[in-house]
C-alpha cells in the first residue's frame, strides 16, 4: 500500500553531503526534506575553518559534484571559493527555504510503533521525521591537547578550526602540528609574523600539490566545451586510483611515492638539519598524506624555526618542547587536528529497544557499508565509518546519498516501514575492511602516529580501497544489506 503523504527527511549538517542528499532527493524522490545546520551559514567545514591559506588539497574538478558543471577559478580552491561554491549549489537547487540555520540538533528517538524519529534541537522544540541522515562530517569536533599549564597562557590561544584574527605583525608565534592545515597556516603567516617556531611532533610525507590558477583558454575550455570537465575528473580519479596502489608497503608504487617525496625534500629545503628532521622513517601512507608547495620553502625564512620535538607544557610566556627548551611567543596556534574517532559525538541516537548508537559502538564504531548500523532503521550515516578516502570524499559522499536515495524510494512503496540493516552483512564487511587494511600503509604496525584508530587500535576511518571499489560496493552489494518490511 502506498502512503499518502511524502516520506519526511531530515538531514542534520549543510556542509557538502548534507548538500548532496539533500540535491539528490528532491531530483529523484517525493520527499520533503528540512536541512539542520548548526552554524549560521551552510559549507560545513568550509563556513568553519578560515584560517589563513586554508584550502582544500584535491582538484577542484574533483573536489565538486558530479551533476553540476561549475566555473573553477583554480585547479585547487581556496576556502572562499568552496564556501562560495557550497552556496551557489544551494542556491541553483533551492535548498535555501528548507535548509535551519543555528539550529543544533541535539537527540534522535525511534519510536517503532509508528515507524518514525523524534528529532529535538537545542531550542526546544521537536518534530517527527520518517528518515534521518547525518551529515556531520568526519573532522569537525577539534582536538585539544591536555598539556600542564595550557590554560594559564597569557597570550591568544586557539586551535585552528576556531580561527582568531589577531594581528600578528611582529609577534612571536608558535604554531603546534606539522598536518595538512598546519602546512598552509605556517607559509600564510610568516611575512607578516616576527617569529614562528614550528612545533613537528613527527614528520609527514610531503608531495608537492602544484596548484596554479587557470588560464582564460582554460577556464573557456571548461565552460564551453562539452564533457570537458568530466574528461578532466575522469583522469583525476584514474590517477587516484593508481595512486592508491602505493599503500601496499612492498609496491613500487610506495617507492615512486616515497622517492617522489625526497626529492621534493632533496630540493627544496637548504638546511641539512632540517631536511633530515622532516623525513619520515615510516612507509607513505602511513599518516595522512600531505601536498604543499610552500611549507618546505618556507622552513628556509630566517624568521622560521622548525622545533622537531612535541611539546611537553606550556607556561604563561612560553612553549616547552620535550627537551625542555623554552620559547617564548605572544600567540599559540594549536593545529593538533580532530578526533575523527568520536562518530556523531554531538548527538544521541537511541534505536530499537532504546539502545543509545554510543552504546552500541561501546566496542567499536562501525556501518553497513560506512552508511546504516542494525538496530537504527531509517538513520543513515553520510561519512561514516571506514569511508574516508577514494580520492575524493565527495564523491565517496555522492555514493552514499545515492543509497539513501535507493533506500527512501522503497520506503515509499509501503504504508509504515522501515529499513533496518542485516547484522550478519554489518558483521562480513566490518571483516573485509580489517583483512584489507591490516597489509596497509595505515596499519598501526607501520610505526607511526594517525588519526584512522579508535582508542583499542581499530581503523575506524578509512576505506580500504580506490573510489571505483566504493562505487560498485554501493550499488551492488549494499542493496543485500539494507531489509525493508512494514510496521
Amino acid at each position: 500500500m502506498r502512503r499518502d503523504t511524502p516520506l519526511r527527511v531530515a538531514i542534520i549538517g549543510a556542509g557538502l553531503g548534507g548538500i548532496a542528499a539533500a540535491v539528490k532527493l528532491r531530483r529523484h524522490t517525493s520527499a520533503t526534506v528540512v536541512i539542520f545546520e548548526q552554524s549560521a551559514g551552510v559549507g560545513g567545514t568550509w563556513f568553519d575553518n578560515r584560517y589563513p591559506g586554508c584550502e582544500v588539497d584535491v582538484h577542484s574538478h574533483a573536489y565538486s559534484f558530479s551533476f553540476l558543471k561549475y566555473d573553477w577559478p583554480r585547479t585547487h580552491a581556496t576556502q572562499p571559493e568552496l564556501l562560495a561554491y557550497a552556496q551557489h549549489v544551494v542556491e541553483h537547487f533551492g535548498l535555501t527555504p528548507h535548509v535551519r540555520l543555528n539550529t543544533r540538533v541535539t537527540d534522535l528517538v525511534w519510536e517503532e510503533s509508528t515507524s518514525t524519529y523524534t528529532l529535538s534541537t537545542e531550542h526546544g522544540d521537536s518534530a517527527e521525521f520518517d528518515v534521518v541522515i547525518s551529515a556531520l562530517g568526519l573532522l569537525s569536533v577539534p582536538r585539544y591537547p591536555e598539556w600542564p599549564g595550557l590554560d594559564t597562557f597569557a597570550g591568544p590561544c586557539f586551535h585552528t578550526s576556531r580561527w582568531e584574527e589577531h594581528d600578528l605583525a611582529g609577534k612571536a608565534v608558535a604554531v603546534v602540528g606539522t598536518g595538512s592545515t598546519s602546512v598552509q597556516i605556517v607559509p600564510a603567516i610568516a611575512s607578516t609574523a616576527g617569529k614562528v617556531y614550528v612545533y613537528q611532533r613527527e614528520p609527514g610525507w610531503i608531495e608537492p600539490k602544484n596548484e596554479r590558477e587557470f588560464g582564460p583558454r582554460e577556464r573557456w575550455w571548461y565552460r564551453n566545451v562539452p564533457l570537458a570537465q568530466r574528461a578532466s575528473r575522469a583522469w583525476i580519479f584514474h590517477k587516484g586510483n593508481r595512486r592508491f596502489k602505493g599503500y601496499d608497503t612492498g609496491s613500487r608504487r610506495q617507492r615512486r611515492m616515497r622517492d617522489l617525496c625526497q626529492r621534493f625534500i632533496a630540493g627544496t629545503i637548504r638546511d641539512p638539519k632540517t631536511r633530515a628532521a622532516v623525513t619520515p622513517d615510516y612507509p607513505w601512507g602511513c599518516k595522512r598524506p600531505i601536498l604543499s608547495s610552500t611549507f618546505y620553502p618556507s622552513l628556509n625564512r630566517v624568521n622560521v624555526e622548525l622545533v622537531p620535538h612535541a611539546v611537553r607544557e606550556v607556561t604563561p610566556t612560553a612553549v616547552v618542547d620535550a627537551t625542555g627548551a623554552a620559547r617564548e611567543v605572544d600567540v599559540l596556534v594549536l593545529s593538533t587536528g580532530f578526533q575523527p574517532t568520536r562518530f556523531l559525538a554531538s548527538i544521541d541516537v537511541k534505536g530499537r529497544d532504546g539502545r543509545s548508537i554510543h552504546d552500541a559502538w561501546r566496542e567499536r564504531a562501525s556501518a553497513f557499508m560506512g552508511i546504516t548500523v542494525p538496530g537504527f532503521p531509517n538513520f543513515f550515516i553520510l561519512y561514516g565509518p571506514n569511508t574516508n578516502g577514494g580520492v575524493s570524499v565527495i564523491a565517496q559522499l555522492e555514493r552514499q546519498a545515492e543509497v539513501v536515495v535507493g533506500a527512501v524510494r522503497r520506503l515509499s512503496r509501503v504504508r509504515r516501514g522501515n529499513i533496518d540493516t542485516s547484522p550478519a552483512a554489518a558483521r562480513r564487511f566490518v571483516e573485509w575492511v580489517d583483512r584489507r587494511l591490516a597489509t596497509n600503509a595505515s596499519a598501526m604496525e607501520s610505526g607511526c602516529h594517525n588519526y584512522y584508530h579508535d582508542p583499542a587500535g581499530h581503523n575506524v576511518t578509512q576505506w580500504p580501497g580506490g573510489h571505483l571499489a566504493y562505487a560498485v560496493a554501493t550499488r551492488v552489494i549494499a542493496r543485500f544489506g539494507l531489509k525493508t518490511r512494514s510496521s
